[in-house]
């Protein structure tokens, strides 16, 4: 697949896709319910390596998906919106739905088995209350699309790990959200490919301290993102950049 490296370039380079289209597919069904408070305390961060969704800009609107969609990490950042299936008799509001992204997992054998082997969104309060009556029981049927993700600002690149294990932390995506691939290079050398830790975390055993950093982000969807030189070579762990956008 043909790459084009050009700086704060977004761009389609592939006519493959990673992952299902946005929009492609409409009325998939699955249930919802709720965790935490209204004030999303509980929700606060999860397996797909954000450490607080709130400091990173994803408010309290988030999900944690069961298995079966989360696919053991790679749609954390995705956006999807949900609608409740059903009346007000039973909880549902009569709205357009809420749109949440991605921030964690539904481990089995929790909320009730609800999340074992079948599509499930496990909603902070405040993204349950959009569409049904948290009084209502907590459990509710909806309607679910995959849909581009609006942000504000470039990509966030949190850099942690060691001199023999950087690891990258990619969040604040726009698009679809979901990345499928990471590559990184420092100063002048060529580009490394990044392993997937877990969620959105990345790493790699190369040592590239001293260099500035660049990084071409590929999205589920086969958008490339380049953001070359996006720190500078004075960059330190455990600080944030900003790049490109989608």
């Amino acid at each position: 697949m043909a790459q084009l490296f050009v700086a704060g370039l977004c761009v389609l380079v592939s006519i493959f896709w990673f992952g299902e289209s946005l929009g492609g597919v409409e009325g998939l069904k699955a249930h919802a319910t709720f965790l935490g408070g209204s004030d999303a305390v509980g929700t606060n961060n999860g397996a797909c390596g954000y450490s607080n969704v709130l400091a990173m800009g994803y408010g309290t609107r988030t999900a944690a998906l069961s298995a079966p969609i989360f696919r053991e990490g790679k749609s954390c950042g995705a956006c999807y919106k949900l609608r409740c299936r059903g009346s007000e008799s039973v909880g549902c509001r009569s709205n357009d739905g809420v749109v949440v992204t991605v921030t964690d997992v539904c481990p089995e054998r929790s909320v009730g088995g609800w999340c074992d082997g079948q599509p499930h969104f496990r909603l902070s309060e405040p993204a349950f209350a959009q569409i049904a009556e948290p009084k209502s029981g907590g459990l509710v049927e909806v309607d679910y699309e995959k849909v581009s993700c609006d942000r504000r600002g470039g990509m966030h690149f949190l850099l942690v790990g060691h001199t023999h294990f950087l690891q990258i932390l990619v969040h604040n995506v726009g698009g679809c959200g979901d990345v499928a691939a990471v590559s990184v290079k420092g100063g002048t050398g060529p580009w490394i490919r990044m392993s997937r830790s877990w969620g959105q975390l990345w790493h790699t055993g190369e040592v590239l301290d001293g260099q500035a950093l660049s990084i071409s982000v590929t999205m589920a969807d086969g958008k490339v993102c380049v953001s070359n030189n996006f720190a500078g070579a004075d960059w330190k762990y455990g600080q944030t950049f900003e790049g490109a956008q989608l």
